[in-house]
């Protein structure tokens, strides 16, 4: 999740499809793409899984010097979809 901006300067945006379409025991892309702006960078992205009434949970955290996270109940079914920038913050929900 990108640093929010102060109020009154420019900042880039956050570019997320409205739906993904997942097929059961298949490997889905969840895409998030930061369009940043001049001086901007992104040092972290965090994913968070939000359920019905529930407190969103953390399920990865993309950090490029101390790596990525995945949280136990996660581990080994997601992974981090592409490589370089974290302005490509996707990830792979395996199986």
């Amino acid at each position: 999740v990108p640093i929010p901006v102060p109020p009154g300067a420019a900042g880039g945006r956050v570019e997320v499809p409205r739906s993904v379409t997942a097929v059961l025991g298949q490997d889905v892309v969840l895409p998030c793409r930061y369009r940043a702006q001049e001086q901007e960078q992104v040092v972290q992205v965090t994913w968070l899984k939000r359920g019905p009434g529930s407190v969103p949970t953390e399920v990865a955290v993309l950090n490029p010097q101390h790596g990525e996270h995945v949280q136990e109940p996660f581990a080994g079914r997601v992974l981090r979809h592409g490589q370089g920038d974290l302005e490509d913050g996707a990830i792979v929900l395996r199986n």
